[in-house]
């Protein structure tokens, strides 16, 4: 017997997968707990398989469910490019974008793979950089759109995403009897290192720039060498970390957001379908994830060109004299808000 999967049923799947309860799914897709729940059951008898186990207040995929979700991600995937390219004018042109290092690593090839693959005569030029270098190349017109990094509440951009913030360090790393503590940061500028640097002075609890790096992988190749504590988005924890508490007098930090900022000059008709492609993207829920297969990574490689800021301006590995001569550093650096 044949089965016949419905789109909608398989769309409300992935969006409690990555949401990790019906609630958030239901939010995502703007659909009430009760419905979530029901397409839910309509699935399941479709497949006549379990797919999901309710564990208080979080669900688990089953084997099943598991198998499911990789086919049902690449079957939406094909769909929703299937009906961009039938449903959209063909439009041509040069978007020339910048997005923060550490989210063009996690998030953003795929949706912007897959939105290369729906228009391929539209070019991407896009470069990776600190949100106030960002901002600054926005203001000097060498960007179409950026999306930056800033702090919550704040009416500057567009939100597209928000997620939170943590302290982190190596499994091993003892941070209570580090005195002053060893950081590892991104270079000045970055609204983490703001935060980190602004939240132990308002604690009076004395710190030291251990390690430096414009690189979101440097800053994790050190968190796990036990260099030091950091701050950074959960998502971007590699294995092996702990995260810090207030119990070893780390507070719980504000969430940090992803704005969207447009050239001055007025967006190209390239630009604006980029940047619906990118809201569209994470309301759906599922592609702010990491890459799925290699055929994915493949996929984009000479598709569009990525022009990584150089770090000849940000020392890679900076390890500074003393403590001492650090002190007052967190006041200079509050200065930058991105």
């Amino acid at each position: 017997m044949k089965i016949r999967l419905d789109l909608d049923l398989l769309r409300t799947f992935v969006a409690i997968c990555d949401a990790g309860g019906f609630t958030r799914a239901g939010e995502r897709l703007h659909l009430t707990q009760s419905t979530v729940s029901l397409q839910l059951k309509r699935l399941e008898e479709i497949v006549g398989k379990r797919l999901l186990e309710r564990h208080s207040r979080k669900v688990i995929l089953t084997n099943d469910g598991e198998i499911l979700l990789g086919y049902a991600r690449q079957i939406l995937e094909i769909t929703d490019e299937a009906q961009s390219r039938m449903s959209e004018p063909e439009i041509e042109g040069v978007v020339r974008v910048g997005i923060p290092e550490d989210f063009a690593n996690r998030h953003l090839p795929g949706i912007l793979a897959r939105f290369t693959r729906a228009h391929p005569k539209v070019q991407l030029q896009v470069r990776c950089d600190l949100s106030v270098s960002l901002l600054e190349g926005l203001s000097r017109n060498e960007f179409d759109l950026v999306l930056v990094k800033r702090e919550p509440q704040s009416d500057s951009g567009v939100l597209v995403w928000r997620e939170p913030l943590v302290w982190a360090a190596a499994a091993e790393f003892d941070a209570p009897r580090h005195d002053p503590l060893p950081l590892i940061v991104f270079p000045r500028g970055c609204i983490y290192r703001d935060l980190a640097l602004r939240t132990l002075d308002e604690l009076k609890r004395k710190w030291w720039l251990a390690f430096i790096s414009p690189s979101l992988a440097g800053l994790q190749a050190a968190l796990l060498a036990g260099l030091g504590v950091t701050v950074l988005a959960k998502s971007a924890l590699p294995p092996g970390h702990r995260i810090l508490g207030p119990e070893e007098g780390f507070p719980d930090l504000s969430a940090t957001e992803l704005a969207l900022h447009y050239a001055t000059s007025g967006p190209s008709k390239a630009a604006i379908l980029l940047s619906e492609h990118i809201t569209e993207s994470i309301d759906a829920g599922g592609p702010l994830i990491m890459w799925q297969s290699v055929a994915e990574r493949s996929a984009l490689t000479g598709i569009f060109s990525t022009v990584k800021a150089t770090e000849q301006h940000w020392p890679s590995r900076t390890r500074l004299p003393s403590p001492q001569e650090q002190t007052k550093e967190g006041s200079r650096d509050t200065s930058h808000n991105l």
